[in-house]
């Protein structure tokens, strides 16, 4: 028994129930009360597995992960999972970025984030104390792109940009210098713009077009923003009620259970149930920060701080494009929307920085027991 009570002894009730909480609300929204429930059985599996996805991943002792080669061999699994999809995954509204493997289709862009941030914590954690040399920035900036990279040619524009942000958020954590970081900064505008010219697809380039005058084209490119816009307006104080929202579910509102997820939720729950939403994410991220604070490494630091970056930029890229201040990307709720990949790469996350906190506490009790002299 007390064996049992120490591996589960780094468990945080406040960030389970917070995410949890949060797949419940995405869950409900995906109920209607006429036609099929597909969406909300899937989902329920879903859920299933990955709160056991995050008990298991509080199971190893992830100290092994700061030295070795663990990390890069894991960078270089994934790159070849990115690669491999983009010759024999299956082609979903125009991407190709899942392997469909029958019962269920797995998205290598999802945990490559999770990947991501363990490479950069790592690699970050090692260099701390010359972080304030550019060629860090460049080398780290070289594992990202790759990842970048091969995830919008899928073409996954949204996963692409939020890749960006846990790079960004991380050397910013890292420590790099204000003229680095306007060095980044004007790269990036020049990457952008070549990428306009020579990269983008002409429907990304409308959707980027219709962020600046969405209701230019409301038949056409501007649709999605248009009737996401409508959704999250028709909810008001206290929404239409759960399973009655119009818009997503008389299908005026395309892929509501996932890229358009919050603003389902908005129309069936309203203001009120948006104000609820917010304490819930703010209560997971609040949670990662502290134990970012309390860590006894830089690569646990960084890592959790990493795993804050990832749902922070999920979060508001998503809602930024559900209420038009953001192009439409297709990206996902943290929690909330539809999905296994995601949702199992996002509760193991959480796993993985409470078993850390497990090794941590276990460390500092044994050094509590060790008597003096």
């Amino acid at each position: 028994m007390q064996g049992f009570l120490t591996l589960f002894r780094g468990f945080d009730g406040w960030l389970f129930s917070g995410a949890f909480l949060l797949s419940l609300l995405g869950l409900i929204t995906m109920y209607t009360h006429s036609g099929e429930n597909i969406f909300f059985e899937r989902q329920i599996i879903w859920i299933g597995l990955a709160v056991v996805g995050l008990l298991a991943a509080m199971v190893p002792d992830y100290r092994f992960l700061r030295t070795g080669n663990t990390a890069f061999l894991g960078y270089l699994a994934i790159i070849s999972l990115l690669v491999l999809v983009l010759f024999i995954g299956e082609v979903t509204l125009g991407a190709q970025s899942r392997f469909d493997l029958g019962l269920f289709s797995l998205q290598p862009s999802d945990p490559a984030k999770l990947v991501l941030i363990v490479v950069l914590a790592k690699y970050f954690a090692k260099r701390h104390e010359l972080i304030g040399d550019f060629r860090h920035i460049i080398v780290s900036g070289i594992y990202a792109l790759l990842i970048f990279g091969l995830v919008f040619i899928q073409p996954d524009f949204g996963s692409a940009i939020i890749l960006f942000f846990v790079w960004l958020g991380m050397i910013l954590v890292a420590g790099i210098k204000l003229r680095h970081l306007l060095t980044v900064f004007v790269i990036g505008a020049t990457v952008f713009g070549l990428m306009w010219q020579f990269v983008f697809f002409d429907y990304q380039k409308d959707r980027i077009s219709t962020f600046l005058d969405p209701l230019a084209d409301i038949q056409g490119a501007g649709y999605n923003a248009y009737q996401s816009t409508i959704a999250v307006g028709s909810g008001q104080l206290l929404g239409r009620g759960i399973g009655y929202g119009t818009q997503s579910k008389f299908q005026f509102l395309p892929e509501y259970e996932t890229d358009f997820i919050f603003a389902a939720y908005s129309e069936e729950w309203g203001l009120a149930g948006v104000v609820m939403l917010f304490t819930l994410f703010a209560l997971v991220i609040w949670r990662l920060l502290i134990h970012a604070s309390e860590a006894d490494t830089n690569f646990e630091r960084l890592f959790a701080v990493g795993v804050a970056f990832l749902f922070i930029a999920h979060f508001f890229v998503h809602i930024g494009m559900n209420i038009g201040l953001l192009p439409v990307t297709g990206t996902t709720v943290p929690f909330l929307s539809y999905g296994g990949s995601h949702l199992l790469t996002e509760f193991i996350a959480l796993g993985m920085v409470m078993g850390m906190r497990r090794y941590r506490t276990i460390s500092r009790d044994r050094f509590a027991e060790t008597p003096l002299g």
